[in-house]
């Protein structure tokens, strides 16, 4: 039981300071796009004469970095780094059933005017907690 207990505290300890490393990384803000819930009345919207609506959901602090291209490859891929406390807030709020369904529900990343799509997502866990988020997007 004092095992435990010490393993849960150093997993919030851990989700504290990855918060905090991000924070120190340059704390930049992560807009992930969402399709609207509710279908607009209007029938041109229904003929699709009309873009969809969407919604911006804003994660943060983040990190942004470059992964490098892979042979051949000319796409621009980056690695945004999130805290999981922030997922996880936000995943409640959405009703989402796991990060995965979160992240898969999305249209994608905005980052810098430009929609990237999501690629990939990996959480790194201590002491069965999750403590980072590592979001994969392509151009």
């Amino acid at each position: 039981m004092l095992e435990q207990t010490q393993n849960s505290m150093c997993g919030f300890s851990l989700v504290r300071a990855a918060e905090a490393m991000l924070r120190t990384l340059g704390g930049a803000e992560v807009r992930l796009l969402f399709p609207k819930a509710t279908a607009p009345d209007d029938p041109g919207a229904q003929l699709g004469l009309v873009a969809p609506e969407v919604e911006e959901v804003t994660l943060g602090p983040a990190a942004v970095r470059n992964v490098p291209k892979g042979a051949g490859d000319g796409h621009t891929r980056l690695e945004f780094l999130l805290p999981a406390s922030e997922v996880i807030r936000r995943i409640e709020e959405r009703q989402a059933a796991s990060a995965k369904v979160f992240f898969e529900a999305a249209l994608g990343i905005l980052h810098q005017g430009r929609l990237l799509r999501i690629e990939s997502t990996e959480a790194d866990f201590f002491a069965g907690m999750a403590y980072l988020y590592r979001v994969v997007a392509v151009e």
